[in-house]
């Protein structure tokens, strides 16, 4: 059950309206079940990966992977034979995870919906608590943020992998925010990705937290392949593009391909764009 007494809210500033999280809750939720996440994010399997290493995750281990999408840091604990929950609010998400699993005849996986800022777990309920390009995407960080300690037992790990500010898909997000302005209080998901959010937002429940800045490479036949498979499945970039009109879908289309062959290093040899973002192990007080 969620202890009220360990729930934070978001900061406001003085005289302004609180921003409301449950419609905005509600329109992310629904951008994140359009198109299909998973044919992106399967591309991402080596992240969770790695996000296990660095959690040092062992044998038995009672494991929550929170808005897990498709499911990468679940089955790579699932591979390292923990005990694994899967969470997502989007069933759709939680759907291909399970196909993903069954396919690998990986057992000890339980998939249940579940929002990341009121999660359906006792206090200290699990041994380890991961989130690969999930959590960051919540409206209200403090709540989320403290959702994550609340599960996570004393001398625990919390460990999370974020988009930096400056990596490629955090210059995405703010360029969809010059077309599609994002909602009144919500600060940009990409602070995630930053040591001093993440030390803010956890440091009175940890006992430690070490952050490290890595890479992950999207590997695409040209731009406009990658806008292509971005445009179709990728729900926030789906969404922005259906809310615009055709001269200012052009324009938004001008931009990111802009941005893939800023970042881009394949030369002639087809699209291969770093992105950085940041992995934060969190050891629970």
């Amino acid at each position: 059950m969620t202890s009220s007494s360990s729930i934070a809210t978001a900061p406001q500033t003085a005289g302004a309206p609180a921003p409301d999280f449950n419609a905005i809750k509600t329109r992310q939720k629904a951008a994140w079940a359009s198109g299909d996440y998973a044919v992106v994010g399967t591309t991402l399997q080596i992240v969770g990966e790695t996000l296990c290493e660095a959690a040092d995750l062992r044998a038995g281990q009672r494991v929550l992977d929170v808005a897990a999408g498709n499911g990468n840091a679940t089955l790579a604990a699932a591979r390292r034979w923990c005990e694994v929950t899967s969470t997502d609010y989007v069933p759709a998400l939680l759907e291909r995870g399970r196909e993903r699993a069954a396919a690998e005849r990986l057992h000890g996986v339980d998939f249940r919906e579940a929002d990341a800022e009121a999660l359906p777990f006792d206090d200290a309920s699990f041994d380890a608590v991961l989130s690969t390009f999930g959590v960051m995407f919540t409206p209200n960080p403090a709540r989320a943020a403290s959702e994550l300690l609340r599960v996570c037992r004393p001398g625990g790990k919390i460990a999370m992998a974020n988009w930096t500010p400056e990596s490629l898909i955090g210059q995405v997000f703010k360029t969809l925010g010059k077309y599609v302005p994002p909602p009144a209080g919500v600060t940009s998901p990409a602070l995630w990705g930053t040591r001093v959010r993440n030390v803010e937002l956890f440091e009175a429940g940890a006992s430690n937290i070490v952050t490290e800045t890595r890479q992950f490479n999207f590997r695409y036949r040209s731009p406009e392949h990658m806008l292509e498979v971005f445009r179709g499945y990728y729900g926030p970039i789906l969404k922005a593009f259906a809310a615009l009109d055709e001269d200012k879908q052009h324009a938004l289309a001008e931009d990111l391909i802009g941005l893939m062959n800023q970042f881009n290093r394949g030369g002639h040899g087809g699209l291969v764009v770093p992105s950085d973002y940041l992995e934060i192990v969190i050891t629970r007080r």
